[in-house]
């Protein structure tokens, strides 16, 4: 009999350094075998250097994020959707920034992230259920896979895969999670670490768990010093409107609507 498995799965902690410190500690209190993040370690908040490396000390592997391979390859564009010119002139100046911040080191991490992951937990050895993560979507990280997406759309992405019943397809990208099964596989949007935005301003993540059947996602929220991210980002050069979108837990535009 295999033992059971849990796995923390971490996505669009976007340099929110508090934000990941709390929910690192939150996890060593779980018991969980591994550690996974599901991209987008860079971006709005003023520690990019930090977050990575912080990463990378503590050996958690992940999958690279559209604004991870953005800045890696030095783009024009952060690939984010914006909703007006207002929320475009921001990501435009929060990337512009960040990709002046990002040292050497961090862009080489970030560049050698792979684009996704897959994970058996019985071993890749016997037939299984499979865990697979990515950032946005199977076919591109820059694409948005929000809870107003058909079944039929969930079908398409889980071909791209091979996925079949029993896997479980973990991403993030939206920061706001969610939980759908659609022909037995299921589908977790994990939310966001970093930069929620349901409107709850608590760190968002997930945990994975298989037991020898069928694999398990639940979410998980963690509280973290907002007040000490949005100082941050208060005396940085980044846009200050960013400091009341994490005390928000949602970007001021989506409040207004």
């Amino acid at each position: 009999m295999l033992s059971p498995w849990r796995c923390a799965l971490i996505a669009d902690v976007h340099a929110n350094l508090p934000a990941l410190e709390a929910v690192l500690a939150d996890i060593q209190g779980r018991s969980v075998d591994a550690t996974y993040h599901l991209g987008d370690l860079v971006g709005y908040a003023p520690w990019p250097n930090e977050v990575v490396a912080r990463l990378a000390e503590a050996g958690i592997p992940g999958v690279a994020g559209n604004y991870d391979s953005t800045v890696a390859t030095d783009a024009e564009h952060c690939g984010c959707r914006a909703e007006s010119p207002a929320q475009e002139a921001l990501a435009h100046e929060s990337y512009g920034w960040t990709l002046a911040q990002a040292n050497a080191e961090t862009k080489r991490r970030l560049r050698a992230l792979p684009f996704r992951i897959d994970l058996r937990p019985g071993g890749g050895h016997r037939s299984g259920p499979t865990l697979r993560l990515f950032h946005g979507a199977p076919t591109l990280n820059t694409l948005y896979w929000d809870e107003s997406r058909s079944d039929d759309f969930a079908r398409k992405m889980a071909a791209k895969l091979g996925a079949i019943e029993g896997d479980a397809l973990v991403f993030g990208h939206t920061h706001v999670p969610w939980k759908r099964e659609v022909d037995g596989i299921v589908l977790v949007n994990a939310g966001s670490v970093g930069r929620p935005k349901d409107g709850d301003p608590r760190a968002s993540w997930a945990i994975a768990s298989w037991d020898g059947g069928r694999i398990d996602v639940r979410h998980v929220r963690t509280e973290y010093d907002v007040e000490r991210a949005a100082a941050g980002i208060l005396a940085s050069e980044l846009p200050h409107e960013f400091a009341e979108d994490l005390r928000r837990g949602k970007t001021m535009l989506e409040e207004a609507t």
